[in-house]
């Protein structure tokens, strides 16, 4: 690993490590890249350091450009003959539910069955910290999109704004959850998997030359949700949180499976069709999330003390 250092406020490394990152690189590089991520989305006003934040800028841009490149790497192997017929892509793309990272992981029964509710709020301060909000990434995803693609991400992003009623809107429901468990969003008691999650999917959304990444990774949160969400939402209601207080859960349970498919005919379909050549980076996308999300499980469980 090269040597790295970090600016006098600990927020930007100066150099960016070989691709066998230690953990106390990976805690520092994630901590310091979601408090970058929460400057460079905040909507603010000109002030006279606009230059110094563009140097900035362009410093985390590229500690954010090499993660992402090694995370890229280390799935290349495993899209490097996926199909480029469209219903053959749909069809590899689907069998991600059950056969993808990190699917049917032990901690989401264990939370339907055996947490108690000190771990169920650990789990959600986790889950908080690493909501990098849906809507937010399907909005800057659909940017210069085709057509038909852009219209089901606009249906989408219309259902994570709750169809206009502010009351219904998804980070709204997942904000009331946690006000109902007394659970903070605060990401200096997240584990850096969290963060890193969420790191990886604004870095998609946000970056152009990613944007094939973008759709194949928000693509596979749809697909692989609801099964978590139904386990999370039943252990909830075993613990006795209200039907009010867990419709978050409660609702991506059902709400998801109608968005993939969906999903898969509106926009991965029609994206591959135009042209076969973005198969391979929808599936990077997709992997990239799976494997990121395993990594946030193997770590939770860890933990909690979950039995494998």
């Amino acid at each position: 690993m090269k040597e790295i250092s970090f600016s006098q406020d600990d927020r930007t490394p100066r150099e960016v490590p070989d691709t066998g990152e230690s953990a106390l690189f990976l805690e520092r590089l994630h901590r310091t890249l979601a408090r970058w991520n929460g400057r460079r989305l905040r909507p603010d006003h000109p002030t006279r350091r606009w230059r110094e934040d563009l140097e900035e800028d362009l410093r985390m841009r590229t500690l954010e450009g090499e993660w992402l490149e090694a995370e890229r790497a280390a799935v290349a192997a495993l899209v490097r003959e996926v199909p480029r017929r469209p219903a053959d892509f749909v069809r590899w793309f689907d069998a991600l539910r059950h056969g993808g990272p990190g699917q049917g992981d032990p901690l989401f029964d264990w939370i339907a069955e055996r947490a108690t509710l000190d771990e169920v709020r650990w789990f959600m301060r986790q889950e908080l910290a690493g909501e990098a909000g849906f809507d937010d990434l399907v909005a800057l995803t659909q940017l210069k999109m085709p057509p038909r693609s852009k219209l089901e991400l606009a249906r989408n992003y219309w259902d994570e704004m709750g169809r206009g009623n502010p009351e219904a809107t998804h980070g709204g429901l997942l904000d009331r959850l946690g006000e109902a468990l007394d659970v903070e969003s605060d990401g200096l008691r997240a584990v850096w998997e969290a963060l890193a999650l969420s790191n990886l999917l604004l870095g998609l959304a946000a970056n152009r030359r990613y944007a094939w990444h973008a759709v194949g990774a928000l693509g596979v949160v749809e697909l692989t949700a609801p099964d978590r969400a139904e386990r999370v939402d039943r252990g909830l209601k075993r613990l006795g949180v209200g039907g009010k207080e867990r419709i978050y859960f409660a609702l991506h349970a059902t709400l998801d499976r109608e968005h993939s498919a969906c999903w898969n005919t509106e926009v991965l379909a029609p994206l591959v069709e135009e042209d076969p050549d973005r198969a391979p980076f929808l599936a990077e996308g997709a992997y990239l999330r799976l494997r990121a999300g395993a990594r946030c499980y193997r770590r939770y469980r860890s933990e909690l003390g979950v039995p494998r």
